[in-house]
């Protein structure tokens, strides 16, 4: 009896996940054209909702901002070099970000400094020290 109870248990569990799946063609697409529209008034009417403001800080603590600046650079100066500079210093002045790496004490060298606004993610500033 326990065996049959399993059995039944196994096909419907077979059944809810092949039902649950989820496939590119089950989900909707809205299209290159759609986001190109969206773009173009994403950039020409400052009325439309938005939750960036230019006032309201969006990126509201360091590890969010670590989680933004390590794949930029990463891909500009390379994974090893930047985890290499762990760990940062990271301040929240007016408003933005200031993150640079470390180097350990009596080695020379640069290290990564990137600037990002709070308010909007853009990034000011990308330079690396040799």
């Amino acid at each position: 009896m326990t065996n049959i109870k399993s059995i039944y248990f196994l096909i419907l569990l077979i059944f809810t996940l092949i039902a649950c799946g989820q496939t590119k063609s089950d989900r909707t697409k809205l299209d290159k054209s759609y986001a190109e529209q969206e773009l173009k008034s994403a950039l020409t009417d400052k009325s439309q909702h938005n939750v960036i403001d230019n006032n309201s800080i969006i990126i509201k603590d360091s590890l969010t901002a670590i989680n933004i600046a390590e794949p930029i650079l990463f891909s500009i100066y390379g994974k090893d070099n930047i985890t290499k500079q762990r760990p940062y210093e990271i301040y929240f002045i007016d408003n933005y970000w200031v993150i640079s790496g470390t180097l350990p004490k009596d080695c020379l060298g640069g290290t990564f400094l990137i600037i990002i606004d709070a308010r909007d993610g853009k990034i000011n500033k990308i330079t690396h020290g040799k």
